[in-house]
């Protein structure tokens, strides 16, 4: 049965994979390029813009998805630009209906013009107190390295220095073949030593080496998409037969953040209904459903839980049991994550389900 968007917009959200960079308002993309003089835009025209941004994602190729990059990163060069995007970012996701997020950002491709990488965090971190005060979305904050950084180290251990104020994690992004999560497993080793949350985007657009090297030799504790998992998955019929990688994923509760329409756009599936997120349920993975870029893909969580309600049938009571999933994931205090469920998750299912 086809839910109303509206209905699914007003139930309770948790969203783990969202880019700040991926998530700008077109027209704030023109209000910043024309406060900084930033003249590469391909258009001046609101409209244009996000048809501009949704065409270049739409490539089914995770590096010419990246190249729309540019843009939003290049207008995020001051503590204001910065502050604006992260404070519209956290009303946006309040007004999804998000109750909790982490948002992931690298605040290297921050630092062309005069900033430094703690000025770049400092900033952001202000602007999402900002916009989620007064709503109920809790916000925090995922560092990110660049594959192609070579100071992932620094990164890392900027992300640690934040972990007070609002940084729960770190991630690694950008390319993934050519860049397995080893280049950076000095990087990984020191978090590790600090206690310190892990998420590594692997299994992308590139397939189980990156999953295995993400989770044997990195510690990642949860997998940014994850989603060629499927690969060690031998399909028979009604019966599935499990490689020893997806055994260890599936057994060890790693969750999966998987991004469906994003996973269309960069060639990692063929369409949502392809989407193996239908399998990887059934088959007891720790799925959860995230949008990771919402200007590039032009998605919202609403959106997404309303394709797979399209592709798979699934209603009120299977995105419940998706949002429950998502923040036993999250990277928050295990008591801050309880409170969460039976406080927050569980009273807003009920009022739209009663």
């Amino acid at each position: 049965m086809q839910i109303d968007l509206d209905r699914i917009r007003q139930a309770p959200k948790v969203l783990l994979h969202d880019h700040l960079d991926g998530g700008l308002r077109p027209a704030t993309i023109l209000d910043l390029a024309e406060q900084q003089g930033y003249r590469h835009l391909p258009s001046n025209d609101g409209d244009d813009l996000a048809k501009w941004f949704r065409r270049g994602a739409s490539q089914r190729d995770l590096g010419l998805y990246l190249e729309t990059f540019a843009h939003t990163v290049g207008v995020m060069q001051t503590a204001d630009a910065c502050h604006r995007v992260a404070s519209e970012c956290a009303q946006d996701l309040a007004a999804d209906g998000c109750v909790y997020a982490e948002v992931r950002f690298a605040p290297t491709l921050l630092t062309a013009a005069s900033l430094v990488v703690d000025e770049v965090i400092e900033a952001v971190l202000a602007g999402f107190r900002e916009g989620s005060s007064g709503t109920p979305l809790t916000v925090r904050t995922l560092i990110t390295a660049m594959r192609t950084d070579t100071d992932s180290v620094g990164v890392a251990e900027a992300a640690v220095r934040f972990r007070d104020r609002g940084v729960v994690g770190f991630d690694i992004a950008g390319r993934e073949a050519g860049f397995p999560p080893t280049m950076h497993l000095e990087a990984f080793q020191y978090l590790q030593r600090e206690n310190f949350h892990v998420t590594i985007h692997a299994g992308e657009a590139f397939g189980l080496a990156s999953i295995w090297e993400a989770v044997q030799f990195c510690g990642a504790e949860r997998l940014g998409h994850g989603v060629r998992i499927i690969d060690d998955i031998d399909l028979k019929g009604d019966n599935a037969e499990l490689g020893r990688l997806a055994a260890f994923i599936r057994d060890r509760r790693i969750p999966l953040e998987l991004c469906p329409t994003s996973n269309v756009h960069t060639g990692a599936v063929e369409s949502i209904a392809d989407h193996p997120i239908g399998i990887l349920r059934d088959l007891g993975f720790r799925v959860t459903v995230n949008t990771d870029n919402r200007l590039m893909s032009n998605v919202s969580m609403t959106s997404e839980m309303a394709d797979l309600n399209n592709a798979f049938g699934w209603g009120l009571d299977d995105f419940r049991w998706l949002t429950i999933n998502a923040m036993k994931s999250a990277f928050l205090p295990f008591d801050q994550r309880l409170e969460i469920i039976n406080a927050v998750i569980k009273p807003g299912y009920a009022a739209i389900t009663s």
